[in-house]
């Protein structure tokens, strides 16, 4: 008889992107001790406004994180810490 081992869940699956998205949150609120605004995280990856947005909305969609509507610096990851990759800084555009 073979014992299962206790495995809570698999790993989440999420793509390279939406796994810096997730550390990044998890990394903002352990230093900062609020989530980040989405400002912060416009700021970190250089990106648009609506870029951030949308990538809050499809992590949310894919139940990655959960926000509380009307609420600002609301992110809460339903992600285990362990699970997410290391945060890099992302390259200069060469723009």
């Amino acid at each position: 008889m073979a014992a299962a081992m206790s495995q809570p869940h698999p790993d989440p699956s999420f793509t390279p992107k939406q796994g810096q998205y997730l550390a990044f949150i998890h990394a903002y609120t352990c230093i900062h001790a609020r989530p980040p605004a989405e400002a912060d995280l416009q700021r970190f990856f250089g990106v648009t406004p609506p870029t951030v947005h949308q990538m809050v909305l499809t992590l949310e969609r894919a139940g990655l994180i959960q926000r509380t509507p009307g609420a600002a610096r609301s992110i809460r990851l339903l992600v285990p810490p362990e699970s997410l990759p290391v945060l890099h800084r992302p390259e200069a555009s060469s723009s």
